[in-house]
């Protein structure tokens, strides 16, 4: 069984007291069955939870929308599952969705599992966003630490040349200055160098306008 389906089996199981409806959306293996939770009116958090995440999990496109609800969810347990279906759905809107979330600063206590998802999926929206998300970040006296430590180790990973100008100024802040020594580390210097997805066409270390 998926880690992460243990989990989340485990906690939701809890979640439905053990009921014979959680027993049977685990054991079914009808994805049609799954697909008319997500839609039926008046099912529970956890049934739906459970329904979109193993939907995810076997590339049914039907449940993108609930897990995308779900990226964005106040309870960090059911953005971390979501995440993980989400990475593995294949379906193409995943990612402008997920730059979506991690830009908008009316959710951006809610961003950190976004920005992961981004940088696992290393899509063309990955590095935008992740600039526009750290730049906000670098404000005195940002709260969202944990977001912004995300987006520098993140944009190291993706290994951007665009990244780093925000990466060097994220070298004043105490609580990032670690992290961007690592990440601008990983970033090519030379010009006209290999780059990867998501990259713009132009080589060297200038920053887009």
């Amino acid at each position: 069984m998926d880690e992460e389906l243990r989990s989340l089996t485990e906690r939701l199981r809890q979640e439905s007291g053990a009921s014979a409806a959680y027993d049977r959306l685990v054991a079914t293996e009808d994805l049609d069955e799954l697909a008319e939770v997500l839609t039926a009116p008046g099912q529970p958090l956890w049934a739906r939870e459970l329904a979109a995440f193993r939907l995810g999990l076997a590339g049914d496109r039907r449940a993108f929308e609930s897990l995308v609800l779900l990226l964005n969810h106040r309870d960090p347990q059911r953005c971390v599952s979501a995440a993980h279906a989400l990475a593995r759905l294949g379906d193409p809107r995943t990612a402008r969705a997920a730059a979506a979330l991690a830009t908008n600063e009316l959710r951006v206590a809610y961003a950190l599992l976004p920005v992961r998802l981004l940088v696992e999926l290393r899509a063309p929206e990955a590095v935008p966003a992740l600039i526009t998300t750290l730049e906000r970040r670098l404000r005195p006296h940002d709260p969202y630490r944990r977001v912004a430590l995300a987006c520098v180790e993140g944009l190291g990973e993706l290994g951007d040349t665009r990244a780093r100008r925000v990466l060097n100024e994220a070298l004043a802040h105490p609580a990032l200055a670690e992290a961007a020594v690592r990440a601008l580390a990983r970033i090519p210097r030379q010009r006209g160098g290999s780059r990867r997805a998501g990259s713009d066409s132009r080589g060297g270390d200038a920053p887009d306008a």
